[in-house]
């Protein structure tokens, strides 16, 4: 892959079930969450963007582009990726990279498997998944590659109500792209207290 597209962090959400705030600040290894993102994301993309909803200045030592999503509300995911299709438009890209926060440990070749597996698409556009040890597909809808001419469609799809990523994907064609898993699954995410505690465990696994 010789164009490397930009990419978006996902960070905007409520954090309910971590007691509210920003949960990519939390430590795994004694290091914010949002590290390991950045870490394995970097060498991948052209360029990191935050999507971040609240108050920012907690991001401002990372010296990256934050903003906020352009549709008000706290409308999930899908109005982060919208954010990100916006920020990609002023960059001139074709396509964005999507990534949670909450995920420290996905697969160092997500962007470029994204991007081999949608190479043939007019308007690039996908989601990763895995499958479970009974074969069961688990879909990763805030890990994607998103085609920045969907960008009004997608705005269209959020002022009517739609909410969820898949849905949206699949009435638009979108492929899926399956990764292994190796010891667990990459796309472990910290959702609870609890999965903090197994991400400190797991990231041992990966040194």
């Amino acid at each position: 892959m010789t164009n490397r597209p930009p990419s978006v962090i996902l960070a905007g959400g409520l954090a309910r079930r971590m007691g509210g705030g920003h949960k990519s600040m939390l430590k795994i290894d004694g290091v914010p969450m949002l590290d390991h993102v950045i870490q394995r994301l970097k060498p991948q993309v052209s360029k990191i963007a935050l999507n971040v909803n609240g108050d920012a200045s907690k991001f401002s030592g990372y010296n990256l582009p934050t903003f906020a999503d352009t549709i008000p509300g706290f409308l999930g995911p899908l109005a982060g990726i919208l954010s990100g299709l916006r920020w990609a438009q002023n960059l001139n890209a074709d396509c964005l990279i999507s990534v949670a926060a909450d995920t420290p440990f996905f697969p160092e070749n997500l962007v470029e498997k994204l991007a081999n597996n949608t190479a043939d698409m007019n308007e690039p556009l996908a989601l990763a998944f895995t499958r479970d040890e009974k074969g069961k597909v688990l879909r990763h809808p805030t890990f994607g590659i998103w085609p920045v001419s969907l960008a009004d469609n997608l705005e269209n799809a959020l002022l009517k109500g739609l909410r969820k990523i898949v849905l949206w994907v699949d009435q638009n064609d979108g492929r899926g792209v399956e990764f292994d898993q190796c010891l667990f699954d990459p796309f472990f995410n910290v959702n609870s207290p609890d999965d903090l505690v197994e991400a400190e465990r797991l990231i041992g696994m990966t040194k």
